[in-house]
């Protein structure tokens, strides 16, 4: 059985080193997508201060559909393009945005939120989805946060059937 163990390491590069190696305990063995999601998605609300909330969309046709999360209700679909999940799906790159509100495409799921880091997730040359992180406080991720994500992203495509 697996156990997260609260990372209380206050630099960043160690903590997201150590938060890593618990993902890959954590999805070890487990190939399901949903369950995997839900699982990272757990793992990283409850470790990551400021969080309001952290899940998945994945993409089915045109549209990112609700996966797994963790937070309160969120939107069930976004299109290619729109937002800030939208836009790093269609631009296939990550996406830190400092102030949501000063988005001009932002899609407000929670008023709360005011910042937003977005991983798209491509497999195969192929985006399949997104991890979506927010935080009720402005400019909540840096260039290191940015890093570990896109690395907790890699892993839960490396041990997901995510398509």
């Amino acid at each position: 059985m697996f156990a997260a163990v609260p990372n209380l390491n206050a630099d960043p590069r160690t903590f997201y080193v150590e938060l890593a190696q618990q993902l890959e305990g954590l999805l070890a063995g487990e190939r399901d997508t949903i369950a995997n999601a839900a699982n990272t998605a757990a793992l990283i609300f409850n470790n990551l201060a400021d969080l309001n909330w952290a899940g998945f969309y994945f993409l089915r046709g045109d549209t990112l559909v609700l996966g797994p999360f963790q937070g309160k209700p969120a939107c069930v679909r976004i299109a290619m393009g729109r937002g800030v999940c939208g836009s790093a799906a269609a631009q296939r790159k990550t996406m830190r945005v400092d102030d949501v509100n000063a988005f001009a495409d932002h899609i407000a799921c929670d008023s709360a939120s005011r910042s937003e880091l977005v991983v798209p997730l491509i497999r195969d040359d192929a985006v399949v989805g997104v991890l979506d992180l927010d935080s009720p406080l402005a400019a909540r991720f840096g260039a290191i946060d940015q890093t570990g994500i896109e690395r907790m992203a890699a892993i839960f495509l490396a041990g997901s059937d995510a398509s």
